[in-house]
């Protein structure tokens, strides 16, 4: 019984012992758990760990790796910029050598617009420091206009030492003004020749179109200026060179620090031109205040001379952005000195047209030298009656005297003989009414009519009383002054055709090797000897004893000419013409051809004086002026001495 006691004391104590030990175990349980989640917790941790130092190991292989290459280049970009060198523009020479285009280095003030607020006030603290006319405001304003997207534009162009020395001092002011060194182009005889060398100006949309033409458009990149008219038009792609590159250090705002490294640009070619500069100014100067133009060829070589038009403009003006009152004044000019009036002008050629007619009336069989017409002074065609413009009748006139005392019955009658198509095709070889294929941009192609011209141009049937006034170079003919002299240089060529060109030659810088621009003859006109002779000997005879007799009194040299008067205005039939009744700009035209020695002609020239009156009067002068110079060098009287190329430009320094 007492064991019994005892074990049920000792059961009950173990009972009790559990109960007691029963939450300690579910605090076991509890952490066990707890262990377990933060072990898992640990995992996730420790694999989104990974992950993310995954993620950062790929995405340094890819950086570093992958994209090493293209992410250097980056940054080396943003450390460094390639800048576009530009070449120096080839120079222009006359055929003696004389300068008469070339560049110069001179500094620019130049403002970003893009960071200025107010540019007026801008302007206005500029102008203490910098002096600034109201034509540098014009250009600027001009300039803003056409060039919006430019980085900087000139405020002020070609600045003294003295003007860049006071700028450095006030710099801090002007943040967003810098001085730029600039190459310019510079026209040292100023207008003379300015129709045929053009201008530079500045790149605009249009040229941009111009330029994805040429062979290599990557080579303007960084190019702002480019010819506009003219030889600098026309040769641009040689006078450009080739540019080269400079890759510098910049800073975060932009601004170059150093130079690292560079491929020097390619200066452009130079041109010879075939002009005599001399020529060209003596001409000019004999022009005056007269409106015209002429031009001068070497028949043999068929080099350009003298090709001037009048009046004429200073090509200085356009090259830094031409002030816009400047260009109004010329382009609203009532005498058109924009006007090129040797290549675009078109006009009746008046009786220089006559020795081409008597040329064809002896090929085609319509007359011998020595056939003589009766000439009363008049021609009557059915009830029409054509007058000559002498109104006196000349009586029996053969070939030379036609030429010699400038017969219009002469040519009525040949005319009418003839046909215009008969007419038109003889002539067109000589190059009337046809493109010369001149080495400038613009030609114009002239009217050489016939039948199937009308028809084209009005729809109309040609009539027989259209053909009289064709024979003395009026009714619907229309040509260029070079068409004239092209034609007038042929002959005296005796029909053997030289491309007319103002360029002689293209001169590489490196190497001085020079290229022809014309080479060899284009092609030959089936003439005869004796005809062509014939027609030379009249033309001899108008200046010794016919209309040209009093320009060229004492000349030491034998010329060949033909004067010529065209008219603007036309009166009526029963009425007289009297040039002081009617308004200068409708007074007849004035016109000479002529090419010396006759024997063996060095130069041929055709020229025109708008409203000059008879040609003997006004045209033959000058054309005298310019043979006295160019074949015995002698200068017309009170002409001032003829001015040399080579002086220093206005500003900054002559580039070589």
């Amino acid at each position: 019984m007492a064991w019994f006691s005892r074990r049920r004391k000792r059961r009950r104590s173990l009972n009790e012992s559990m109960l007691s030990f029963g939450p300690r175990i579910g605090a076991l349980r509890d952490t066990g758990q707890a262990l377990a989640q933060l072990r898992i917790r640990l995992a996730v941790a420790a694999g989104f760990v990974l992950v993310c130092f995954g993620l950062l190991l790929a995405r340094f292989v890819w950086l570093q790796v992958v994209k090493h290459e293209e992410l250097h280049a980056r940054a080396e970009a943003n450390r460094t910029a390639q800048v576009p060198v530009t070449a120096n523009r080839g120079l222009i020479k006359d055929r003696n050598g004389a300068i008469v285009a070339r560049n110069y280095s001179a500094y620019t003030l130049e403002i970003n617009p893009r960071e200025v607020a107010n540019l007026p006030a801008l302007i206005d603290e500029l102008a203490t420091v910098i002096d600034i006319q109201p034509r540098d405001r014009r250009r600027f304003q001009k300039l803003r206009e056409e060039l919006k997207a430019a980085d900087s534009i000139p405020i002020r162009t070609r600045l003294t030492e003295a003007e860049v020395a006071r700028f450095a001092a006030h710099r801090y002011r002007f943040p967003q003004v810098e001085i730029k060194a600039r190459l310019f182009r510079d026209y040292p005889l100023g207008p003379t020749a300015a129709h045929l060398l053009g201008y530079i100006g500045r790149v605009s949309a249009r040229d941009q179109e111009r330029i994805e033409k040429f062979k290599d458009p990557a080579d303007y990149l960084g190019t702002e200026y480019i010819g506009k008219i003219g030889v600098e038009y026309s040769y641009e792609e040689d006078l450009h060179g080739t540019s080269g590159s400079a890759q510098v250090e910049i800073t975060a705002g932009g601004r170059a620090v150093r130079t690292l490294r560079s491929t020097p640009a390619q200066p452009g070619a130079n041109l010879m031109l075939a002009v005599d500069i001399g020529l060209q100014q003596v001409v000019e100067q004999a022009f005056g205040d007269r409106r015209g133009a002429l031009i001068a060829i070497e028949p043999a070589s068929g080099d350009i001379l003298a090709f001037v038009s009048m009046p004429t403009f200073d090509p200085n003006l356009f090259v830094d952005g031409i002030d816009p009152k400047a260009w109004d004044e010329l382009n609203n000019d009532p005498d058109k000195p924009l006007l090129n009036r040797a290549l675009r002008g078109t006009y009746p050629i008046g009786s220089t047209y006559k020795p081409f007619m008597a040329l064809a009336g002896l090929h085609l069989g319509k007359r011998k030298p020595e056939t003589n017409i009766h000439d009363p002074g008049f021609f009557m065609l059915g009830d029409h009656k054509f007058r000559d413009s002498a109104k006196v009748p000349l009586g029996p006139v053969n070939l030379h005297r036609s030429i010699v005392v400038s017969s219009d019955v002469y040519y009525y009658t040949l005319a009418h003989e003839l046909g215009v198509d008969a007419i038109h095709d003889f002539m067109k070889p000589f190059g009337f009414g046809q493109i010369t294929g001149i080495d400038l941009d613009g030609e114009q192609t002239g009217i050489l009519p016939s039948s199937e011209w009308k028809q084209r141009r009005f729809k109309q049937k040609w009539h027989a009383g259209e053909t009289i006034s064709i024979g003395i170079g009026q009714g619907y003919n229309a040509f260029t002054l070079l068409q004239l002299a092209q034609a007038t240089a042929v002959l005296a060529n005796r029909g053997v055709v030289m491309r007319p060109h103002v360029v002689k030659s293209v001169e590489d810088p490196a190497t001085g090797d020079k290229r022809l621009t014309v080479p060899a003859e284009s092609y030959r006109i089936d003439l005869k000897p004796e005809y062509v002779q014939a027609v030379i000997d009249a033309m001899v005879d108008v200046n010794v004893g016919g209309t040209g007799r009093r320009a060229f009194a004492g000349a030491p040299y034998k010329v060949a000419g033909k004067t010529g008067t065209a008219q603007v205005f036309t009166v009526k039939q029963n009425e007289k013409y009297d040039a002081r009744k009617i308004d200068e700009r409708l007074r007849d035209h004035s016109l000479f051809i002529a090419f010396a020695p006759a024997e063996a002609p060095k130069i041929a020239l055709a020229l025109l004086v708008e409203n000059g009156g008879f040609g003997s009067e006004a045209a033959a002068p000058i054309a005298r002026a310019a043979l006295d110079y160019y074949l015995l060098g002698k200068l017309p009287a009170d002409t001032p001495p003829v001015v040399a190329a080579d002086a220093p430009p206005a500003a900054g320094r002559a580039t070589p």
